[in-house]
Order: C-alpha cells, then sequence, then structure tokens
C-alpha cells in the first residue's frame, strides 16, 4: 500500500507530485489590491468526481470527444510541451488533512525536485530515470522508477494527451480546463491524475491525484516562472545512500 501511495505522489509533483483528502476546501482567493498583501493561494479541493465527459475511448471508436474537446486537449497538450523549464511555489494538501508547502524546480525531459518547507524533512527528486521520496530526519529514501509514474508524460520534450495517455475526461468552464487521465500498472493498480489550468491563459493551476487505494493529494502551484534556469546538481540522486531494503 504504501508503495501505491509513493506513486500516486510523484505522479501527482510534477508537474507535479502523496496522499488525500475528501473534503471541501475553499477556492482560490480574489486578489488583492496591489497595495495590499497578496495571501497564499488556499488549495481548492477538487470533487472527487471530475465534471460529466465521455467515456475514454476504446480501440475501432474513433471520435469519442467532439471537435471543442480536441481542440482544448490539443492546447493543453501545446502548453505542457512548451513548457523546458518552471520554478514556482505550492501547496499541497494530503489525505489525513495535512498541509504543507515548499518550492519546486522542473528541468524536461525527466527532472523534478520538490523541497518542502520545515518542519518537513521531504524532497522529492526525479532525475530523468528514477523518483526517489527522500526524509532527511530519517535518512531513508524510496525509489521508484519514473516510467511507472504519470510524472513521465508531464516531464516527456513533447506530449500528445490525446494519443500518449489514457484519457478519460476533458471538461471547461469559465475558471478552469480539467483533464483527467488515467494510468494503470500491474503491482500498483489504476491512479488518476486530474489537472486544472486556467481557462484564459491556460497555465497550470493545480492536480490532484487519486491512488489505486482512492485516497486524494492535492496540490496548487502559484509564482510560476519559465525564465529561470534550475541547477543541474538540484536533480541528483544520492543513488548511495539508499537503505538496504532487508
Amino acid at each position: 500500500m504504501r508503495n501505491a501511495r509513493v506513486t500516486a505522489l510523484v505522479a501527482a509533483l510534477a508537474v507535479g507530485s502523496t496522499m488525500a483528502l475528501a473534503q471541501n476546501a475553499p477556492a482560490p482567493a480574489p486578489k488583492k489590491p496591489a497595495t495590499q498583501a497578496a495571501p497564499r493561494p488556499p488549495v481548492a479541493i477538487v470533487p472527487a468526481n471530475p465534471p460529466a465527459a465521455p467515456p475514454p475511448a476504446q480501440a475501432g471508436e474513433p471520435g469519442t470527444f467532439n471537435d471543442k474537446q480536441r481542440a482544448l486537449v490539443t492546447k493543453v497538450s501545446n502548453y505542457l510541451s512548451g513548457v523546458q523549464t518552471l520554478v514556482g511555489d505550492f501547496v499541497q494538501v494530503g489525505p489525513d488533512g495535512r498541509r504543507t508547502e515548499g518550492q519546486f524546480f522542473i528541468q524536461k525531459p525527466g527532472k523534478v525536485r520538490f523541497e518542502y518547507n520545515p518542519p518537513s524533512p521531504v524532497e522529492v527528486i526525479a532525475d530523468g530515470k528514477s523518483v526517489v521520496v527522500r526524509d532527511r530526519n530519517l535518512a531513508t529514501q524510496q525509489l521508484v522508477p519514473l516510467s511507472q509514474t504519470p510524472l513521465r508524460f508531464l516531464l516527456s520534450d513533447r506530449i500528445d494527451l490525446m494519443r500518449d495517455t489514457n484519457l478519460v475526461s476533458v471538461a471547461a468552464d469559465d475558471t478552469f480546463v480539467t483533464i483527467v487521465i488515467e494510468e494503470s500498472q500491474t503491482l500498483v493498480g489504476t491512479s488518476r491524475l486530474m489537472m486544472m489550468l486556467g481557462a484564459k491563459d491556460l497555465q497550470l493551476r493545480q492536480w490532484t491525484v487519486t491512488d489505486p487505494q482512492g485516497f486524494d493529494t492535492t496540490v496548487a502551484v502559484y509564482n510560476l516562472d519559465t525564465t529561470k534556469k534550475p541547477d543541474p546538481q538540484l536533480f541528483t540522486i544520492p543513488y548511495q545512500d539508499r537503505p538496504d531494503p532487508r
């Protein structure tokens, strides 16, 4: 069960990447006037069931999604493909209701780092091949192959969501475009990744990962910067520190 939770965590990360909360939370607060300090954005927990949308496409059943939905997916795919580096802040709500914050760094292809603010000792690193969840206090780390998480789609140089993923839902309103992807792994089961992007700018706003046990983790991102070049050393996994599995 813990392996499945970790897989769900690193999937959520990305840009995103631990666990789940199925309670409602306040929607993101409107921006304050420039003369006032802007508050940290609250995490809006999305519904357990995404907005109604056609079922996933099956072999021999083209056209499951309508033209408008396909156009939205193409725009989201182009956005994700166009982002090669990304730096920002995040707020995460786990299945136990715990709220944590930190910074993240992305360098495509395949590299991401999530640093949680104290007192959390956790950091998550993907180096292009593996994803590791490290606990600095306990000096432990757990490795998951990047190829076994949906994170590989989000960190690839180019992504066509319609072609490269199991896309199960596409919906939009005046605020968000919502894309839902399911990923099945033989050993850990099926997880779900729900991405929410701004309806006007298609910028990534938040995502929710539902692990095979049904636990949700929601992450909201803000202060995004696509111009900064992260230090390559941020994505180094110290494999020699991996504990003895016995």
